[in-house]
C-alpha cells in the first residue's frame, strides 16, 4: 500500500509517499481500507517531534479516517467486513490502509459521506468537550472564538450557536471572517492590526466575552485574558501561532475567571461513556443539518506534505482533508 511515511522527524516537506507492506489485524483489531483522512495540526507537529506523543518509527501520521472495513482480527464481534466507519487512530491515517483497535471505531451515520466522517471527529469532538464539559457554555452567553476561520475555529462556531450563544468570531483575515459570517456569526473581529482586546471590549459593552475559545496562543491568548468577563472562561485549545504563553496569574484573580485546559484526547480515554455520548448528540446535530464540516480543500495522497504544510503555513481555511 501506499502512505506518507516519517521515519525520522524532520520538517513537513522531508517526508515521503513510499510503498510499504499492508498492516495485519490482530486480536482486537481491524484493517480499514482508507476513503478519506482528516489532516489537523497534531499532524504537522508529529512528523517534526513537537507533539507529546511520538510514535515509534517508521510511522504515517493522520489521527482521523472514514472508510470501509477490509479484514476483522480475531475476537472482534461488534463489527465486520463492510462496514463505513470512521476512525480515531491516533496516527497511521494518511495511507491507503489503517489498523485500527476495536474501541476507536464509531458507525459513519447514513448523513456523512467519506469525506464528511474524515473531517469530524477530532475537531468536533474537541470543540464540543471544551464548550460543553469544560466551559459550560449557556445559551445567551457570549462566546469569543479566535482563529474562527481555521479547522476548530468553524466547528466552535457552529456548536456556539447550536447552543443557544452570541457568537463573536476573530480572525486574522477578511478571507477567513467571511467563512465565520456564513457560519451564523453574530459579530466578526478582525484581530489583525493587534486590537482584538479593544474590539471584544466595544461589542460587550465594556464588559468582555463569558467563554473565549482560544487555539491560537501567544499574544493572542494574552489579549483574551484581558478581555474575559468576570467569572469568565477561557479555554487553552492550542498554541496554533507557536509561542506557549506565559499568563500573570494575577489577571485571572482581577477577572476572577478560569483557565481551563482542554485536552480531549486525554479526555475520550478517561471519560469514554461522556465521549460516546457526546458523540450521539454531535451525530444528531448533523443529520439535523446544524453542523457540516467546512472542507474547503481535498487533496491526494501523493501532495499529503502540501496538504499538512497548509496548516503549518496557517494558510488553510476551514478543514483539509486527503482522499485516497
Amino acid at each position: 500500500m501506499k502512505a506518507y511515511v516519517c521515519r525520522e522527524f524532520g520538517p513537513v516537506d522531508s517526508h515521503k509517499v513510499e510503498e510499504i507492506e499492508d498492516p495485519r489485524a490482530e486480536a482486537g483489531q481491524v484493517i480499514v481500507d482508507v476513503k478519506a483522512a482528516g489532516v489537523s495540526f497534531p499532524d504537522v507537529l508529529i512528523v517534526q517531534g513537537k507533539y507529546q506523543f511520538q510514535p515509534p518509527f517508521p510511522f504515517s501520521p493522520g489521527g482521523e479516517i472514514a472508510g470501509i472495513i477490509s479484514e476483522v482480527g480475531e475476537g472482534v464481534v461488534d463489527w465486520k467486513i463492510g462496514d463505513r466507519v470512521i476512525a480515531m487512530t491516533g496516527n497511521g491515517g494518511i495511507a491507503e490502509k489503517v489498523l485500527a483497535f476495536e474501541m476507536t471505531l464509531m458507525p459513519l451515520p447514513d448523513s456523512m459521506d467519506f469525506k464528511d466522517g474524515a473531517a469530524f471527529p477530532l475537531n468536533y469532538g474537541t470543540t464540543y468537550y471544551a464548550l460543553k464539559q469544560r466551559g459550560q457554555l449557556q445559551a445567551g452567553e457570549t462566546l469569543l472564538v479566535t482563529g474562527a476561520g481555521g479547522g476548530v475555529g468553524t466547528t466552535a462556531i457552529e456548536i456556539g450557536k447550536a447552543m443557544g450563544a452570541r457568537v463573536i468570531a476573530a480572525a486574522s483575515s477578511d478571507e477567513k471572517l467571511e467563512i465565520a459570517k456564513n457560519l451564523g456569526a453574530d459579530e466578526i473581529i478582525n484581530y489583525s492590526d493587534g486590537e482584538l482586546k479593544e474590539k471584544v471590549k466595544a461589542l460587550t459593552g465594556g464588559l468582555g466575552a463569558d467563554v473565549i475559545y482560544d487555539p491560537i496562543g501567544g499574544d493572542i491568548f494574552m489579549q483574551c485574558m484581558r478581555c474575559i468577563n468576570w467569572k469568565g472562561r477561557v479555554l487553552v485549545i492550542g498554541f496554533a501561532s507557536g509561542p506557549i504563553p506565559e499568563v500573570p496569574t494575577n489577571l485571572a484573580l482581577l477577572k476572577g475567571c478560569s483557565i481551563v485546559g482542554v485536552f480531549w484526547g486525554r479526555f475520550t480515554g478517561a471519560e469514554p461513556e461522556e465521549n460516546s455520548q457526546n458523540f450521539d448528540e454531535l451525530f444528531a446535530l448533523h443529520a439535523e443539518g446544524k453542523l457540516k464540516p467546512q472542507i474547503t480543500k481535498s487533496y491526494s495522497l501523493d501532495d499529503a506534505a502540501e496538504a499538512i504544510a497548509s496548516l503549518e503555513n496557517r494558510k488553510a481555511t476551514g478543514k483539509v482533508v486527503i482522499e485516497m
